[in-house]
């Protein structure tokens, strides 16, 4: 078992969905938190969860419906620390963001069964192109090609929540740049964006370089659920979402 935290903060500069709280955005009649709640839950792998964002709004909303809710902190690692004072660091943590309402219980509970199989501290996923646009060729992506392939991340974290406030610096540096791979690779050393730029930088080389900045040990976890990737951020996802819940 794990426990969860989701991220719901406020992203004041981003208003392109018509509001800066994604996680109260209506889809088919639930607020699109509310599905990666059910989600999380119905894996059958999650104990407690915690939400961090506006806590009135939320409140509202989720009081009955998660453990904790917790005011936003206007910094996404202040909220994870936040998050982590509530749920303790007995259990792994599962990080998610509030912007993923395609997420399955399966999705989630295969990532958290490869996760902790590896005895890593953090453990992050990735989807390979081919496999993300054969399931979802309506939202675009960004994507990294790697010695193995071209891949784009997902919106999980897990990890060991003691690494949590010895990594915040360094992470804070890479969550600013998680969209763009070519910055994150200048945070990680000119040797990795040298072999990415010539396309032969290679998983392994991606966890142990990671591992050695952070001083702990970092895995990748290849899924083959996009649902786990493709969050929303701008209409045309919000619009291809709507869809595809609708059939289910």
């Amino acid at each position: 078992m794990v426990n969860a935290l989701i991220l719901a903060g406020a992203d004041k500069e981003n208003t392109a969905l018509g509001t800066n709280i994604k996680a109260l955005i209506d889809i088919h009649g639930k607020a699109m938190i509310e599905y990666v709640i059910e989600a999380l839950r119905e894996s059958g792998l999650v104990h407690k969860i915690a939400v961090v964002g506006p806590f009135n709004e939320l409140d509202r909303l989720l009081h009955n419906k998660v453990d904790y809710i917790v005011e936003d902190k206007a910094s996404i690692l202040n909220n994870v620390m936040e998050g982590v004072s509530y749920l303790g660091k007995e259990e792994d943590l599962l990080i998610s963001t509030c912007d993923i309402p395609m997420l399955t219980p399966e999705c989630i509970a295969d990532f958290i069964n490869k996760s902790a199989s590896l005895d890593a501290d953090l453990c992050y996923p990735i989807v390979n192109k081919i496999i993300n646009e054969q399931k979802c060729s309506g939202i675009v992506r960004t994507y990294t090609q790697m010695k193995e392939g071209s891949f784009t991340g997902g919106n999980l974290f897990y990890i060991k929540p003691h690494i949590v406030q010895k990594c915040c610096r360094k992470a804070e540096e890479l969550i600013s740049q998680r969209k763009n791979s070519f910055k994150m690779a200048k945070v990680l050393g000119l040797k990795v964006l040298f072999l990415l730029m010539i396309k032969k930088l290679s998983i392994q080389q991606a966890e142990q370089r990671f591992s050695e900045v952070f001083s702990i040990k970092a895995r990748a976890v290849i899924s083959e659920y996009p649902e786990i990737a493709n969050d929303v951020d701008k209409e045309s996802d919000l619009d291809f979402v709507r869809r595809n819940l609708s059939k289910k």
